[in-house]
């Protein structure tokens, strides 16, 4: 096949792909608040949360950030997007649960924790919510599936949030409009590399 021939068929796949493309997004034309959940064992799911955080502070929205699990105040995301306008941003945890050792004491700081979430879900200057590794209160039990549900289907029309966290329960799944299971391929902890600043907190 010459040259020519190549690029006449090329040609014709990205117009068939364009027309595709563009009815595709004619179809799609309803507003709305999107619940999106990043579960799976693979790096990075609260990393691409924060990323969508950026995002929408430069397009003028309001974002309110709540961690459950992680109780270090010094990671890079909070150290960068407490300084900006227009982040309300919540440390709700104390730690992971192999550090905690108090199931208790756990539960009771996810309930604590969620009541601090309920407010921003309720509140409709809040274009974007994270919910940062929510998934682990739900699977402990520490939290009610059923009443996380109805506080996320009753946030106002219009208000995006994004759950984070390995496990997400089936029903929450089934509840969100976007779901992305992130694999993990390689992880450089495995090999002896500890966490690095910048990449991996």
């Amino acid at each position: 096949m010459d040259r020519d021939e190549q690029e006449r068929r090329y040609l014709q796949r990205m117009q068939r792909r364009k027309r595709v493309v563009d009815e595709a997004v004619a179809r799609a034309d309803r507003q709305q608040g999107l619940l999106l959940v990043l579960t799976g064992s693979g790096k990075g799911k609260s990393t691409s949360a924060f990323g969508m955080a950026a995002r929408a502070l430069g397009h003028c929205m309001q974002v309110g950030v709540a961690q459950f699990i992680k109780g270090r105040s010094d990671t890079g995301e909070e150290a960068f997007f407490r300084r900006q306008p227009g982040v309300s941003w919540h440390v709700l945890g104390e730690g992971f649960t192999w550090e905690t050792q108090d199931p208790r004491r756990d539960r009771e700081v996810a309930q604590r924790g969620w009541e601090v979430a309920r407010k921003m879900l309720g509140d409709s200057s809040f274009d974007l919510v994270i919910l940062d590794e929510l998934t682990y209160p739900l699977n402990y039990g520490w939290l009610s599936l059923q009443s996380v549900m109805d506080d996320l289907e009753n946030r106002p029309p219009l208000q995006h949030v994004v759950i984070t966290g390995r496990g997400a329960p089936r029903q929450l799944c089934e509840l969100a409009d976007t779901v992305t299971e992130m694999s993990d391929v390689r992880h450089a902890f495995r090999a002896g590399v500890g966490a690095q600043p910048g990449i991996d907190f």
